[in-house]
């Protein structure tokens, strides 16, 4: 055979080796990725909203305006064991949020409930279909240890009158699972944090903070401010800016290698509402909602008294609330006169 007839078939050869190649590159990287999707789906658990709370909930009034309740719950089973280890059986609504993103998505509202906020309970059905009374002057946080997700979720709705479009709940194990993702969150404080009661210590001044720590910095009570519940709550929403901030800054949602390391610590704790309740429900309303600023986004708590009764409990102080909520229903500015709290923190 002459080398100019060799030649051609040499190409051939190099060419189906070529496409061979590349066929088992395509198809291992398409598995690959089908394993990823599948395996961040995997690890995202439910709620059906409708169905565990029924026809009793508020009407949603500005169709294009976004309620997301976010849970911190207290659960110190798996993994959140090793994170906190208070003697505390079950699990509680540790920080509860309502977010409120209005029509535009260009800003947002987020309004910190206090967990020791006596309010009344509505009608709910635990976690096996029992169905529990309504009832009155119960703790706010105590409504998630009975009676789960969807009875806090229904609570707010109650209280408030406004539609909770979704919900996302986070666990201890979940939350620093994000911030070590992050490579950690960077919050400054005015004054130093004394570390009571097995708190974090801390010298005024900027801190980054890793996941452990950052769980400590929002569950920290008595080390900081009136060593009050509502005290702690100014840290948690300054926590929640920074951490925001850090996602912005590192453009986390824009970088797929960034994103799925995100996304893989933060659906193994994680819990939404069935319509969050897959990897591209998540994405598509993280993506919706890149147009938020965290530098805009305002920070009230839910206007309290303390209750004449318990000193130690606070109740909803009206009218502020009312006017607060109704602000948020329908899609409008909070006036100023609605987040005056009588109790501080």
């Amino acid at each position: 055979m002459t080398e100019k007839h060799a030649r051609p078939k040499r190409r051939r050869r190099v060419l189906r080796i070529t496409l061979r190649l590349v066929a088992v590159l395509v198809l291992g990287t398409a598995g690959a990725g089908w394993w990823a999707y599948s395996h961040l789906n995997s690890n995202i658990d439910s709620v059906d909203l409708d169905q565990a709370i029924g026809d009793n909930r508020p009407k949603k009034v500005v169709a294009n305006a976004q309620n997301v309740l976010v849970l911190g719950s207290d659960s110190r089973a798996g993994a959140n064991a090793d994170l906190d280890h208070g003697d505390v059986s079950g699990a509680r609504s540790d920080t509860a949020m309502l977010v409120h993103i209005p029509e535009g998505r260009a800003k947002a509202t987020a309004v910190s409930i206090p967990r020791d906020t006596l309010i009344t309970r509505p009608e709910c059905k635990d976690g096996k279909g029992k169905t529990l009374p309504s009832a009155k002057r119960v703790m706010f946080n105590s409504v998630y240890s009975l009676a789960g997700p969807a009875c806090v979720v229904n609570t707010v709705e109650q209280m408030s009158g406004v539609r909770v479009d979704h919900f996302v709940e986070v666990d201890f194990a979940g939350f620093k699972g994000l911030v070590d993702a992050l490579g950690g969150v960077t919050v400054t404080l005015d004054k130093p944090m004394s570390g009571a009661k097995g708190g974090l210590k801390l010298d005024a001044g900027s801190h980054r903070l890793n996941g452990t720590d950052s769980l400590k910095f929002v569950r920290t009570r008595y080390g900081y401010g009136d060593g009050s519940d509502l005290g702690r709550i100014g840290l948690q929403q300054q926590f929640m800016m920074a951490m925001l901030s850090e996602i912005k800054k590192q453009d986390a949602l824009g970088n797929p290698a960034r994103l799925y390391k995100l996304a893989d610590a933060g659906t193994k704790s994680l819990t939404t509402d069935s319509d969050l309740a897959s990897l591209t429900a998540l994405s598509d309303f993280a993506q919706s909602m890149k147009g938020v600023d965290p530098d805009t986004m305002e920070t009230i708590m839910l206007p309290v008294a303390y209750d004449k009764v318990d000193p130690n409990r606070v109740i909803v102080a009206e009218p502020q609330a009312t006017q607060l909520w109704e602000a948020l229903r329908t899609d409008q500015k909070v006036p100023a006169s609605a987040k005056n709290s009588p109790a501080k923190g």
